[in-house]
């Protein structure tokens, strides 16, 4: 590793907090009343906390300023008419429509925009966004590429969509039968990888062709842009706003958590260019959410959201953010530990089942993996693999993915590249005795997205 690669924090630290140093004993102790499950641990046990990167992030001396300039208006707030014009200088869209955060922005758009019994093709499942289509009456189709299911495969664009898949279920179904295409930016599940912009042009044709509406999830859409500019060919001069902005010029509207690339704690947003849909959409946030004109979030983080999308488009930043999670990726790769390849740009995930050859998926192995790497070190993180995939609503059976992963969640303008050292450190001694990772069973398993409150036993 070339440590002149990896580039220094650019910002100063002003404010910090302390954390406490639980012994190896007490670990084993919280990780049993945890039932094996790292979202049920206080945050007040965990040293380094890679649990998510969701509303975690460090706001800037500008969001903090901007937080006390919260106007709370039921209706018409000038944080809202801010928000709103810096999300149209930025993606272009004609529409805004906040939301509490980015499920509640897929509840909606599921529930404008799926018929009964409509598949949506979509680049990887990920939770949530499966569950509000799902729920709607929607069939989820993955179309992404056969090569993002294969973890030790290092090229560019994993995330990309599949064209002849989606073809063959235009031809098969029927246009009128899709309700439209998600396309996430970056793909979380397959181990935070981009989208290329000459497949999104590409979507972005064939759906003309056929009259159906892209909508993309933009939750980590900076992310996305950093890795066109490193990597694809005619954007190495370009802007990140530049990049983010043609990007969503092949869309017809998004889901937005604000709470990864806004650099807020809290909030999202649903945009879209269709009146109409955005008419259904006000209807909908008025029952869910609140107001059009605030939709669940406060003035004040309105206003933090505005300007934290601002900051997340300076190159400085968003580049020392990718290499960061790349430095931590490097460490482990040198040091043999099976991880998802290339390294994605949100977190590092570890391949759960090179990792615990010895462990059958329907033991659980990235739970346990997870559960262990807390004991070991105090490092939280999150199981990504068939606990999270959940079972099937027809058969009720267990889904069974290809990637069974756990996932080291950096959080943006958090921790130091030290704290990677320290994290690369307990996973490669973890890997040292991977044999003693026992396999896991369910006590308590719940009907829906059973992987956040989901208890456990070891086997």
């Amino acid at each position: 590793m070339n440590l002149n690669d990896y580039p220094a924090e650019p910002f100063r630290i002003k404010a910090v907090e302390t954390v406490k140093m639980n012994s190896r004993e007490e670990r084993e102790k919280v990780i049993k009343e945890a039932g094996y499950n790292t979202f049920l641990i206080n945050s007040e046990d965990v040293y380094i906390d890679l649990l998510t990167d969701s509303g975690t992030n460090a706001m800037s001396d500008k969001q903090w300023g901007g937080m006390m300039m919260g106007d709370e208006a039921y209706a018409g707030s000038r944080n809202f008419q801010h928000l709103e014009k810096t999300v149209r200088e930025i993606f272009g869209f004609k529409h805004l429509v906040p939301t509490h955060q980015g499920r509640g922005a897929e509840n909606i758009l599921s529930q404008i925009a799926i018929c009964p019994g409509q598949f949506v093709p979509g680049n990887m499942y990920f939770t949530t966004t499966r569950y509000h289509q799902e729920r709607n009456g929607g069939v989820f189709i993955d179309i992404i590429r056969n090569e993002a299911h294969d973890a030790g495969l290092d090229i560019p664009f994993k995330g990309n969509i599949d064209l002849n898949k989606l073809q063959k279920l235009i031809d098969e179904k029927g246009a009128e039968n899709i309700a439209y295409i998600c396309l996430a930016v970056t793909v979380n599940l397959a181990g935070g990888q981009p989208v290329s912009m000459e497949n999104m042009r590409a979507v972005r044709k064939l759906a003309d062709k056929y009259g159906i509406k892209v909508f993309y999830d933009a939750t980590r859409c900076v992310e996305n842009a950093y890795f066109i500019k490193e990597q694809e060919a005619g954007f190495a001069d370009k802007s990140i706003k530049e990049i983010v902005r043609e990007m969503f010029s092949y869309a017809d509207g998004c889901t937005m958590s604000g709470k990864k690339d806004c650099l807020v704690n809290i909030g999202g947003f649903l945009c879209m260019n269709d009146d109409d849909l955005f008419s259904s959409a006000k209807e909908m946030v008025v029952v869910y959410e609140g107001m059009p004109s605030y939709g669940g979030m406060a003035g004040r983080d309105m206003e933090a959201m505005a300007i934290g999308l601002q900051e997340s488009m300076q190159f400085e930043y968003i580049e020392h953010r990718i290499k960061q999670v790349r430095y931590l990726g490097e460490k482990l790769k040198v040091a043999g530990v099976p991880i998802v390849e290339p390294v994605g740009g949100h977190a590092v995930f570890l391949d759960a089942r090179r990792f615990c050859p010895h462990l059958t998926q329907d033991q659980f192995p990235a739970q346990s993996l997870a559960a262990n790497l807390y004991v070991e070190s105090g490092v939280r993180s999150m199981e990504r693999g068939i606990v999270s995939a959940g079972r099937d609503k027809t058969t009720g059976e267990n889904h069974h993915p290809k990637l069974e992963t756990v996932r080291l969640t950096i959080p943006r303008r958090v921790y130091t590249y030290r704290h990677m050292d320290v994290v690369a450190d307990a996973v490669i001694n973890l890997y040292k005795q991977k044999e003693k990772i026992r396999g896991l069973r369910f006590v308590y398993e719940p009907k829906q997205l059973r992987f956040f409150t989901a208890r456990f036993e070891e086997i």
